[in-house]
């Protein structure tokens, strides 16, 4: 005989339409999306919205706790879960915050569809809004700093060099090096460029006449996660007096507060761990002064160390090592954005007038 409690039919009609949703795959809709152009918060923007159209939940209530589930499996299937939460956070706030009229549920959904898609495809042109912001404080002549590989970055160099004369130094950026993919992408433009160490940043600032860099995501004091690597370029910039610039999608916002770099997120006890060293048999064991024989016998042979048992790899150094750090507000002098040239105060205020609707 069925239940007649309305939380246990409830609980059952969730249940149910949670399994007809399962024909839908949120993260395989997440991956097709990255491409050359499409930026991870907004593969997540595109992966929800599709998430709604694909669902059969029945009321606002339910969607958005499908849309926090979804969230949750894109964060966690990302590598980069800070600028993926910030592309779910923002999705999640519009459809709280969208005002409607309609009585009807399912022109509820084909509304917020239509209003994702319409936004994917107007952010599409967020990173020309920036690079042409970015250029006109680019004077001729002037030789630039930057860190790893950001494609806004990368756009506003190669639109300043059509019209400017611009050198570009660019670090190596290790772990993964993509220092070198920036660099031979401005080579092949015909930008004159140089690849540092990532530890001769010190010694370059002086040649240089600002620092410009991408974002993974701008936090709420106005801070900058980006590249590891980046906080240490922007107080060496700050100790030789160089503006330390940030170019940043609006949809890369994020409603984060990090105090120190161990409040983030990507943060877990296996960074700058200290790893037991690794021992091998008897090559590692302690060796200990032998008595020489007396009676002509020849002593034992010994066995030789094994010179790889104390080897260190890189893939091991970056197993070990952040993939991206926290930039202080007061270390920034501007975040350029599709929304304008802002200070780290400026993106604060932001914030808080988009999430609060």
């Amino acid at each position: 005989m069925p239940s007649k409690d309305p939380n246990q039919r409830s609980w059952t009609r969730r249940v149910v339409r949670s399994l007809m949703a399962h024909s839908f795959d949120i993260v395989k809709s997440f991956e097709d999306s990255l491409d050359q152009q499409i930026a991870t918060p907004l593969a997540a923007v595109i992966a929800l919205t599709e998430l709604v159209r694909h669902s059969d939940v029945g009321t606002v209530f339910e969607l958005v706790t499908a849309l926090r589930d979804g969230a949750a499996a894109l964060k966690a299937a990302s590598p980069s879960p800070i600028s993926t939460a910030a592309g779910c956070e923002l999705f999640i706030a519009f459809v709280s915050l969208l005002p409607h009229a309609s009585s009807n549920f399912a022109d509820l959904k084909q509304e917020l569809v239509r209003h994702g898609q319409i936004y994917a495809a107007e952010a599409l042109t967020y990173r020309t809004k920036i690079a042409e912001l970015a250029v006109g404080f680019i004077k001729d002549g002037s030789v630039i700093l930057t860190h790893s590989y950001s494609r806004v970055v990368l756009q506003t160099l190669l639109l300043a060099h059509k019209s400017k004369r611009i050198s570009v130094f660019v670090t190596e950026a290790r772990p993964r090096g993509l220092g070198i993919k920036t660099a031979e992408a401005l080579s092949a433009a015909g930008v004159p460029c140089t690849v540092i160490l990532d530890s001769a940043v010190a010694y370059v600032m002086d040649k240089v006449d600002f620092v410009l860099v991408g974002s993974e995501a701008v936090v709420e004091s106005g801070g900058l996660v980006n590249a590891v690597g980046s906080n240490q370029i922007a107080i060496i910039a700050r100790a030789a007096n160089k503006p330390f610039y940030a170019l940043a999608e609006s949809y890369k916002f994020h409603r984060l507060f990090p105090l120190s770099q161990y409040d983030l997120p990507s943060h877990n006890s296996k960074i700058l761990s200290f790893p037991r060293p690794v021992r091998s048999g008897r090559s590692a064991s302690v060796s200990r002064p032998t008595k020489e024989p007396t009676d002509g016998a020849s002593s034992p042979p010994t066995t030789p160390p094994d010179p790889a048992a104390g080897t260190i790899t890189q893939e091991q150094i970056s197993q070990n090592n952040p993939t991206v750090d926290y930039t202080r507000p007061d270390l920034i002098s501007l975040v350029f954005s599709d929304v304008g040239s802002l200070t780290p105060e400026g993106v604060s205020q932001y914030l808080v007038g988009m999430f609060a609707g």
